[in-house]
């Protein structure tokens, strides 16, 4: 027992482990996650082989007379043995059949897994609502404060009504829009989730002009943008044909009955005056460029020229034209300059002035011009599909060069589905070498990993079952799955091979391994089961993602001992063969330097 405490222990330590490095903002969140679990399994282990045998030394050292209650769980646990050794004899008659059901079973988890959703996060109920207002460029601070309060007054139904508690409201200064904030009333007191009302409000926002205004779903990860759907930048060379590609992208989806509320966030909208400076004319008047440019400067907008000290003061010196002088471009056509040759030239015959609009800024995303887009998902549709439609859109649309960004949430569920990829690979590998290395064979470690697909499966049914999604919650689940099943492996497959050291044969040996670590076996899943019961069952925030981990460990972990009981012993019975005991090795060895004593003694 006690190898098979210290196999235990290494195996669920190095699955641990690797969960701390995922990649990612999200994988951020794990970071002491995986160290603390390996820890924890290392003070155990500690605590198993010290402290437990001493108290069971003591406390089952007294006599106590069963109770009924004894007596019935004791009757009711040997009518269980007893089925299982049926069940298992069956099994172990007919292990191709219990191969094919397993591959069937794992094969029909493949095709679930394509119709799970995957998410970043799952919708979780954070008890408040923010909501963003944005304004078109220029527009004043009493025109955004007028637009503001017709969504306070959108709004305050939810108030009347106690759904909401608080509401707080704030107009920018600058740059056209503002913020609210709608604090929800404790989840007991409402009976209307998070996700409904923001659906409810976000109706009725719709309805209000002159502004785009939204309210957010946030989640748990604190992601800059996060809870706003669908958030990827056409990204390319020019921002003229970038943005042709993003408006013919944005009807795109507002076409698709999968999206709403979309919106590129590129607008020419801000006025700005364009100067043209004729060069071939300003030459030949000799009208050097730095005089035409520093008079420009300083009609539009001034110009320093230097401090004036008096004494240690410094004065600033600053030239300006008189205030109301330059209203528009058309007074500036009245300005002469002095050229060269003293001759006084209209500004106007050298220099055009025009008002364009441009956009206030030019993003840009990994370094490339970029023109962002977002859009909300209708009722149903999960990130990842959404995600999937949009390339699909993409792909046939905005010239050649362009092409498409995910941000915010989208981006950190690409990054994060591949480092679940590498991190659950990488457990699988370390594993096996763990495995192999504690018992000295990789046989006994393939045996041990070739019941994980089917635990997997399990996890996936019990995902689809539950309407759940695949997030980063229940991908980490998947991960500790890994480990949970070996541990329990490890308790059947570490027996079997000592009684095979003892001369038994691998039926006798993996028959008699499972009948007596079957109360080990259920003892670890029970326990396991109840211990994620209450993820289950506590509400509250965070309570969407409990559930996440908590059914996996649950659905997952529950079918998954079927494995542990049933596959585990088929599979050991066909490949442990393919390995000799120990024993017989320690024999061989013997005979072996028995033989060379015999040839050196002769020799001699």
């Amino acid at each position: 027992m006690f190898f098979a405490v210290i196999a235990t222990t290494v195996t669920l330590a190095a699955v641990f482990v690797p969960i701390s490095f995922f990649p990612g903002r999200a994988g951020s969140l794990f970071a002491e996650f995986g160290f603390v679990l390996a820890f924890a399994v290392t003070v155990s282990s500690f605590v198993a082989l010290t402290l437990a045998p001493m108290l069971a030394s003591r406390v089952l050292a007294r006599t106590v007379s069963p109770g009924r209650a004894s007596v019935l769980i004791g009757r009711f646990g040997t009518g269980l043995a007893k089925l299982y050794g049926r069940i298992l004899d069956a099994c172990l008659g007919a292990p191709l059949v219990v191969v094919v059901v397993a591959v069937g079973f794992a094969a029909a988890a493949v095709v679930g897994f394509r119709f799970l959703p995957a998410e970043l996060t799952p919708l979780e109920d954070r008890g408040f609502i923010p909501i963003f207002v944005s304004a078109p460029q220029a527009t004043t601070v009493d025109y955004t404060d007028g637009q503001i309060r017709q969504i306070e007054a959108a709004a305050r139904p939810f108030l009347e009504s106690g759904e909401a508690t608080n509401m707080f409201a704030i107009a920018f200064g600058r740059g056209g829009g503002g913020f609210m904030f709608l604090t929800l009333a404790p989840w007991s007191e409402r009976e209307r989730s998070q996700a409904e009302i923001t659906s409810d409000l976000n109706a009725r926002l719709q309805q209000i002009p002159g502004v785009q205004v939204f309210a957010r779903r946030p989640n748990s990860l604190g992601i800059r943008g996060g809870g706003r759907g669908l958030q990827f930048a056409v990204v390319g060379d020019d921002y003229e044909a970038l943005a042709d590609a993003a408006g013919q992208m944005s009807r795109a989806l507002e076409d698709n009955p999968s999206f709403s509320r979309v919106r590129v966030s590129y607008d020419t909208t801000q006025p700005q005056m364009s100067i043209r400076i004729d060069r071939d004319r300003a030459a030949e008047i000799g009208l050097p460029l730095a005089s035409i440019a520093a008079a420009v400067q300083t009609l539009l907008d001034g110009r320093d020229l230097g401090n004036f000290f008096i004494g240690d003061n410094p004065i600033r010196i600053r030239v300006r034209v008189p205030s109301g002088m330059i209203q528009d471009a058309n007074a500036l056509d009245g300005i002469q300059l002095r050229a060269d040759s003293g001759q006084m030239i209209p500004l106007s015959s050298i220099v055009t002035f025009e008002e364009i609009a441009v956009a206030p800024n030019l993003p840009r995303q990994d370094q490339l011009r970029a023109v962002p887009v977002t859009a909300g998902l209708a009722d149903g549709v999960d990130l990842q599909q959404a995600m999937a439609i949009a390339r699909d859109l993409a792909a046939n649309i905005g010239p050649s060069g362009t092409s498409l960004a995910f941000t915010g949430e989208a981006k950190e569920l690409e990054t994060a589905g591949r480092g679940a990829g590498r991190t659950f690979i990488f457990a699988l590998l370390v594993v096996v070498l763990v495995l192999a290395a504690q018992f000295e064979s990789f046989a006994s470690a393939i045996i041990l990993i070739a019941t994980v697909p089917f635990g997997v499966a399990a996890a996936v049914f019990a995902i689809l079952l539950t309407g759940g999604s695949l997030n980063i919650y229940s991908q980490i689940g998947l991960v500790l799955l890994v480990g949970l099943m070996s541990k329990n492996g490890i308790l059947i497959v570490e027996f079997a091979n000592q009684l095979r050291d003892a001369g038994q044969t691998v039926r006798e040996a993996i028959r008699n391994a499972a009948m007596i670590r079957l109360r080990p076996v259920v003892m670890t899943m029970i326990s396991t089961v109840f211990g994620g019961v209450p993820l289950l069952l506590l509400a509250g925030a965070g309570s969407e993602a409990r559930r996440a981990l908590g059914w996996i460990i649950v659905g997952g972990l529950g079918f998954a001992t079927l494995a542990t009981l049933f596959l585990t012993p088929v599979v050991f019975s066909l490949l442990a063969p393919l390995s000799r005991p120990r024993a017989a090795e320690s024999r061989r060895l013997a005979d072996e330097l028995q033989a060379a004593e015999r040839d050196q003694a002769g020799s001699s």
